[in-house]
């Protein structure tokens, strides 16, 4: 039995959850930050408590991908997991910005980091499920569509999640003024919007995509007593280690590429904030007034700015990868986002950050689609979920790494200006894309004739 091509609308209604999901993803990525410093965090502690977050991701991600092969319920294969994810993370973005509401228990500033690696979690018991969703329903031909397809969603809801608290205070009038120690009212129901977003759009995905049966999937190759004598064989969770051992060459190829990739990110989403108040508007450091509340609001404009440029040129990947093919595409991808985050040092205004985020918003739109359209050719079927899993190391581990030395790489060798950990996130995105050329995509077909 051949996987059955599906239509462009059932490829959307199939990623449509990814919207949701990256709405609160960006409210998290563009805002924790100045929550966290409104609840006491000094810019180099940062780092420091957003490490919880890639580090459930490290713990929770190859676990779930490891039982999420092995599920067969009513809801189907994969849904029951990114339902559940789903309902957590929304839980998580209404109370961390109401952290200060148990105070009486604990400091704000860590109910705050608690609700952030919560929200981050979830976020990550949703998102690989997702992912091997597209690899379980689509034909080797069509997931480049669907990786592309999720990451125009993801444009989209990170737009509408980026652009929400400045769109509240500049469109409907929301206060984001603050007091000591108060998140401004704009970001609370930024958060509260962002959760109901969520929680619906995961609905539509469970509610309209169909997965095979354990009987269709035996059918295609996977067969589910094969997979009951593994379990029967080998301690469960051990078998992820040595499947760990042993991964795909590509995989093992695209780990450094994807080490070097998302320790830019993770450094560009902690310090953007800061970075861009102290050093674009020439505010201090230690001011987190209404200027840097306006600041903050920009971020997110310009956060949403590179999610949207990131949709746009979604559309264009599978054309420009079966041209020059997908690690060159990737290449050239990350060079942009590479360059993109450098010129953020060199603007004479905020208005000419929508230029850096251009580039940056190239290189995202191919981090989520390109790795994993080149991983999932080279990844026994039946092992879909857990590879995935596993693969989410290599998207933990750098940001761990940066959460780890980010901060007293800024205090010490920075003299507490964040500004430059936007830099090496910016050569770190080219090394990723000099890596990516040795990479083996035992999938891709181009042929490039000299």
């Amino acid at each position: 039995m051949e996987k059955r091509k599906l239509s462009f609308w059932d490829i959307w209604n199939m990623s449509f959850g990814f919207l949701g999901i990256q709405m609160g993803f960006a409210l998290q990525n563009a805002n924790a930050s100045r929550i966290l410093q409104i609840f006491g965090a000094d810019v180099e502690e940062l780092s420091w408590f957003w490490i919880v977050a890639p580090l459930t991701g490290l713990i929770v991600q190859p676990i779930i991908g490891y039982y999420s092969d092995r599920t067969w319920t009513r809801l189907g294969r994969r849904r029951p997991y990114f339902l559940t994810g789903a309902l957590l993370a929304s839980m998580g973005l209404v109370l961390m910005p109401n952290a200060d509401m148990f105070t009486a228990f604990l400091p704000a500033l860590w109910v705050g980091a608690g609700m952030l690696m919560i929200m981050d979690a979830s976020f990550n018991i949703a998102m690989e499920p997702f992912r091997a969703l597209v690899a379980d329903l689509l034909p080797s031909d069509q997931r480049t569509l669907g990786f592309s397809v999720q990451t125009v969603l993801i444009g989209i809801g990170a737009v509408i999640g980026s652009w929400l608290p400045y769109a509240l205070t500049n469109w409907f009038g929301v206060s984001n003024n603050t007091v000591e120690g108060e998140v401004p009212l704009n970001l609370l129901l930024s958060f509260g919007i962002g959760a109901g977003a969520l929680v619906i759009s995961i609905l539509i995905t469970v509610f309209t995509t169909k997965e095979y049966s354990p009987e269709e999937m035996a059918l295609i190759g996977i067969n589910e007593n094969e997979i009951e004598i593994e379990e029967e064989e080998e301690s469960s969770l051990l078998n992820i280690f040595a499947d760990f051992k042993k991964m795909p060459l590509t995989m093992k190829q695209l780990s450094s590429v994807q080490f070097f990739s998302w320790f830019g990110l993770f450094g560009m989403w902690v310090f953007s904030v800061p970075a861009i108040a102290h050093h674009v508007y020439g505010l201090a450091l230690d001011d987190h007034g209404t200027l840097y509340q306006n600041a903050g609001d920009w971020v997110g404009i310009l956060f949403g700015v590179y999610n949207a440029v990131s949709a746009v040129y979604a559309f264009f990947l599978p054309a420009i990868a079966k041209k020059i093919g997908r690690k060159m595409t990737h290449a050239i991808s990350l060079v942009f986002g590479g360059l993109g985050l450098i010129s953020i040092y060199f603007v004479p205004n905020e208005n000419w950050l929508f230029l850096s985020m251009f580039g940056i918003g190239i290189a995202w739109a191919s981090i989520l689609a390109m790795p994993y359209a080149i991983l999932a050719g080279s990844i026994p079927a039946k092992k879909m979920g857990v590879y995935m899993g596993i693969f989410n190391f290599f998207i933990v581990i750098p940001q761990i790494v940066n959460a780890l030395i980010g901060g007293p790489i800024v205090k010490y060798l920075y003299g507490g200006n964040p500004i430059f950990a936007l830099i090496i996130s910016g050569v770190s995105l080219i090394i990723a894309a000099v890596l990516v050329v040795r990479v083996k995509d035992v999938d891709d077909k181009v042929v490039i004739v000299k």
